[in-house]
């Protein structure tokens, strides 16, 4: 089994990961390498200082202004606007003297039988207890989100231009090819989780936010740095906050939602603004999505120890229960008959097939029947220049290229103590004609920078390249450069060289760690 053991040591402090070349990773010692990969058109800086921040919450503002001279039944339909049926009880409980004393005491009484009833419910699923921004905080991609410079990124699907949303809760839109950089701000834009851009599309970008789901239609010909907020739908249902995932169907035609407060997973028709929600007992809500690149299953975690896999032909779903905790992360490889995920309190990759098995009848296959370990995290110590590193344990996230060869894998770390810092570790896979996964190394950042999200480009043509969003607030892409097992080529070597002497670390270039034996 594939483990970190043999995995080259990490890199010495001054060294940042460059490229990936003849199957190594190369690493830059001075400035002028790291310089080189910086100003990158595609490489950016976010000072924390640069954003400004909220000053004050909406609720906490709205006090300023509200006209206290308002009769009952106006403070009663704000209630019921704001809070629901619990904060008209609220309303009218401390309206003790505006209304008849048998109404007061009775609403008091629901009141305290509600709160009762949630607090039952509450230490059923702990989550539910959690503010609106705790709770994307725990069940976020993003490690620390809650500090995080960078809250979320998205490549466009099709062009190389990509959305970075920010702590102050702006986005921003990136285009090489285009002097004009579009911010996005909306009233309704707080606290935001995920983005994502719609396939076959140029323009649409779904946004995961506090209390809704937005999306946004930026004219890629519009020399406009501020569009209005005009341009974006708001998609919303009740009790479907906080929004925590998306995910887009490949044909761009469907929507998917989350939210760790609803037991039911959204579809939504974004063009008719109509959803249909899909609810199971059991979970406790839903708090991450990911929609195979086929089209044919959708991932669905949730809070509780058990995750479900979606066919989307019928719309039926088959339950996983995990052994220790929920459903972290997990990717799917790029034919879809594949599932990598991770279990919270685990250091281990698990892998489900949904393919047919060989030499079965169609009609007589079934699905999966249980998980396979695929890779081993644990801790491992290893010995360095600087003393020493000890790397692994729990995951954070997953991300597969497009093209199935590389796999990254986001290793938490420990935050207080300096020597389990927060890591990424790549790996080699294959997925045909079966499953194969190698070590080939760890990708680390600038002195003093750990990362906090990742994401491959979806059409590099080179091999693969990821894209590191660090916690200094700088964004970098690391280009993996390789000749696709699934293309023919001509040639000796399966990578381009660079001119370029280096060390070579360890080879594990013929040793496969992880084979899937099919019997």
């Amino acid at each position: 089994m594939c483990s970190l053991a043999l995995f080259p040591p990490p890199l010495p402090s001054g060294q940042t990961t460059l490229c990936e070349s003849n199957n190594q990773l190369l690493s830059g010692t001075n400035t002028e390498d790291r310089l080189k990969q910086e100003s990158s058109p595609l490489s950016l800086y976010f000072p924390r200082e640069s954003l400004k921040l909220h000053s004050r919450t909406e609720s906490s503002s709205k006090a300023a202004f509200l006209d206290h001279s308002e009769t009952l039944w106006m403070r009663s339909a704000t209630a019921w606007r704001d809070g629901g049926f619990t904060g008209l009880l609220n309303e009218i409980t401390n309206s003790n003297t505006e209304v008849p004393k048998w109404l007061s005491v009775s609403s008091g009484c629901i009141l305290a039988l509600l709160r009762r009833v949630s607090s039952f419910h509450g230490s059923l699923f702990p989550h539910l207890t959690l503010s609106s921004e705790d709770m994307i905080a725990e069940f976020s991609q993003v490690l620390n989100w809650s500090d995080c410079v960078v809250r979320a990124f998205a490549w466009h699907p099709h062009t190389d231009k990509f959305a970075v949303a920010l702590l102050d809760d702006s986005i921003k839109i990136y285009n090489p090819k285009s002097a004009t950089t579009p911010t996005l701000k909306h009233r309704l834009q707080r606290s935001v989780a995920a983005v994502q851009w719609k396939p076959l599309c140029a323009s649409a970008l779904a946004v995961a936010c506090q209390n809704c789901l937005l999306v946004w239609h930026v004219d890629p010909c519009s020399l406009s740095t501020r569009p209005s907020s005009g341009c974006a739908q708001v998609l919303s249902h009740p009790g479907h906050s906080p929004v925590t995932s998306i995910s887009w169907s490949p044909s761009g035609s469907l929507l998917v939602s989350a939210s760790p407060m609803d037991t039911a997973m959204m579809v939504w028709d974004v063009a008719a603004e109509s959803c249909v929600p899909l609810q199971r007992v059991g979970g406790g809500g839903v708090t991450f999505l990911s929609w195979s690149p086929d089209g044919s299953h959708v991932l669905a975690s949730t809070p509780s120890a058990l995750f479900r896999v979606w066919e989307t032909k019928m719309w039926t779903c088959e339950r996983w229960p995990c052994v220790k905790g929920r459903c972290q992360s997990g990717c799917w490889s790029p034919d879809g008959s594949r599932l990598l995920f991770t279990v919270q309190g685990e250091a281990v990759i698990y892998g489900l097939t949904f393919t047919d098995t060989p030499g079965v009848p169609t009609c007589t296959s079934k699905g999966p029947q249980a998980a396979a370990v695929v890779a081993d995290l644990s801790e491992t110590t290893f010995n360095t220049p600087d003393g020493d590193i000890i790397v692994g344990g729990e995951i954070q996230c997953l991300a597969w290229d497009p093209r199935g060869e590389r796999l990254a894998v986001l290793l938490k770390g420990d935050p207080q103590a300096a020597a389990r810092p927060a890591m990424i570790a790549l790996f080699k896979t294959r997925t045909n004609p079966i499953f194969e996964l190698l070590p080939c190394g760890f990708v680390q950042g600038e002195p003093g920078a750990e990362p906090r999200l990742m994401q491959f480009h979806p059409n590099f043509q080179h091999g693969a390249l990821l894209t590191v969003c660090w916690s200094t607030g700088r964004i970098t892409h690391v280009p993996f450069y390789f000749l696709s097992a699934g293309v023919p080529h001509f040639g000796l070597n399966g990578s381009p060289s660079l001119q370029r002497p280096q060390e070579r670390p360890a080879d594990f270039t013929n040793q496969s760690l992880f084979t899937e034996l099919i019997s």
